[in-house]
């Protein structure tokens, strides 16, 4: 029997990602294979129906690891929570 390593981690999502997805947070566990902020992303979309529809379009979902904006190929080692949001807008 062959088991796979999961590290287990917090996933908060904002604006219209919480809203497709239908959660505002969960706790997952992430297969260590999965080892980016994008990477993660890919998986999630993996997840069902309503992840696909958050993550269509990766390159408009930002990142922030443990409340600290991070490029998508940031690795998620260590992290305690993970976020994904909507670009900001000012004014």
């Amino acid at each position: 029997m062959w088991l796979i390593s999961m590290s287990e981690i917090k996933l908060v999502y904002f604006a219209w990602v919480r809203e497709r997805i239908g959660l505002a947070e969960e706790r997952v566990s992430v297969p260590d294979e999965v080892k980016t902020v994008a990477e993660l992303a890919g998986w999630l979309q993996t997840r069902g129906e309503e992840y696909a529809h958050a993550f269509e379009n990766p390159a408009v979902v930002r990142g922030a690891i443990d409340r600290k904006h991070v490029k998508p190929g940031a690795l998620i080692a260590g992290a305690s929570e993970i976020a994904f949001f909507p670009p900001m807008t000012g004014g």
